[in-house]
């Protein structure tokens, strides 16, 4: 069994939990009670965030979200912290253009120091093209697409590279499960292409075919006519690689339609929604995501201050964004230890600089791109809840191409 299990929460509740953040389209904490007349004595600073709020996926920007003010409000209570931060909010509802108009109102007006963030692919390539102009740091818990980092050199990410995530599904499938002919179920996004794309150019090099294809749009509520093609085709499996909301409704309309070939997934299915919204119709399902990181007394610290506080507990995404905004937090002090200011350039190069970093993922570091040094962890539902999901092992790839099983 996973090591934790994941209590859930209805949509409008974790909506209502963060109602307070909003306030003209940003946001900012309520001051701790470490920020008294002291207080004006430290440095102050901004951090901003961008993710999806409201909307279908909003609650892979929430989860984040609360994972981020968490850490601030940890810091700010230690009596010895050194700066004053503010947490300046941007809910880009998933859209690029909203991204974009958040990412100049936090740079220009805001005027903050670094970005965590955003949650989403496609929103991620836009942020970050404007990040790598104007030279601002910024780092992501969530945007996986393994282009993400290409070619930038102020953009950080604390979630692994579809790049490998594609690459150990697409060996994992057909090396270790024995498919050899698969169908996929995509939506025509960044983050789904991506991984289609890499899943497929794996498999297809060990050996393996991809025998059908259908596609459909984010926000699509009915899929039954891709799954009666698939249903019908010569597949032994269906990788879905979408996000919470299409999977569930995938997931739902399959049994409706009979299906008994097993579903393969990616991160995407690591959202704790996505069993109670496909109605439990998730047993056998095996996806790829972040590792199962190693049980330690922060990443216990980190789950249950987590769980008390917003009465669910942290997914996945959550865990990167908590990693992503203490790591940015350490880079802040130390820029400002060596300038006296903060340096935009000088806190890009302490994050890049970060070494060994402890957090509840376990040893981090960054590879010269941004990306992490990382593995992929693959997952099997054996009954038909969170609860019931195994932990199938830790997976890379070698210089040579084998996929290797990590102990």
């Amino acid at each position: 069994m996973r090591k934790h299990t994941f209590a859930m929460a209805a949509g409008a509740a974790l909506l209502l939990a963060c109602g307070s953040l909003f306030a003209n389209g940003s946001a900012e904490p309520a001051p701790s009670a470490s920020s008294s007349a002291s207080s004006s004595k430290r440095p102050s600073v901004k951090i901003g965030f961008i993710g999806p709020l409201t909307g279908d996926n909003s609650s892979y920007g929430i989860l984040q979200l609360q994972a981020d003010q968490l850490a601030l409000e940890e810091y700010n209570a230690d009596p010895n912290h050194k700066l004053d931060i503010t947490l300046v909010v941007e809910d880009s509802e998933g859209s690029q253009e909203k991204a974009l108009a958040s990412i100049q109102k936090l740079d220009t007006s805001d005027k903050i120091a670094v970005l965590q963030g955003p949650v989403f692919t496609g929103p991620a390539f836009t942020v970050g093209d404007y990040c790598e102009d104007v030279k601002l740091p910024m780092m992501s818990g969530s945007a996986s697409h393994k282009d993400i980092t290409k070619d930038k050199t102020y953009v950080f990410r604390t979630t692994v590279s579809d790049g490998l995530q594609g690459e150990v599904a697409g060996k994992y499938f057909y090396e270790v499960l024995g498919y050899k002919k698969l169908g996929i179920l995509y939506a025509m996004n960044d983050y789904s292409v991506g991984l289609r794309d890499g899943m497929k150019a794996a498999f297809q090099a060990d050996g393996g075919k991809v025998t059908a294809e259908e596609t459909c749009q984010v926000g699509d509520k009915d899929f039954r006519t891709q799954l009666t093609r698939l249903r019908d085709a010569d597949v032994e499996a269906i990788y879905i690689p979408n996000y919470t909301v299409e999977i569930a409704q995938i997931l739902v309309q399959a049994k409706e339609l009979g299906i008994t070939k097993p579903f393969l997934s990616g991160d995407g299915f690591s959202n704790p929604q996505v069993h109670d919204l496909s109605n439990n119709n998730t047993h056998g399902v095996v996806y790829i995501a972040s590792p199962e990181s190693k049980d330690s007394p922060l990443k216990t610290q980190f789950e249950e201050a987590y769980t008390k506080k917003y009465n669910i507990a942290p997914d996945a995404f959550a865990h990167n964004s908590y990693d992503a905004t203490n790591i940015i937090i350490a880079a802040l002090e130390r820029a400002y230890e060596k300038e006296g200011k903060f340096n935009r350039t000088t806190v890009r190069n302490e994050i890049a600089a970060t070494k060994d970093f402890q957090g509840v993922n376990g040893t981090m570091n960054f590879q010269p791109n941004g990306d992490l040094v990382a593995y992929e962890g693959v997952y099997k539902v054996e009954g038909n809840d969170r609860a019931s999901e195994t932990y199938q092992g830790t997976y890379g790839v070698d210089a040579s191409g084998k996929l290797v099983k990590i102990e």
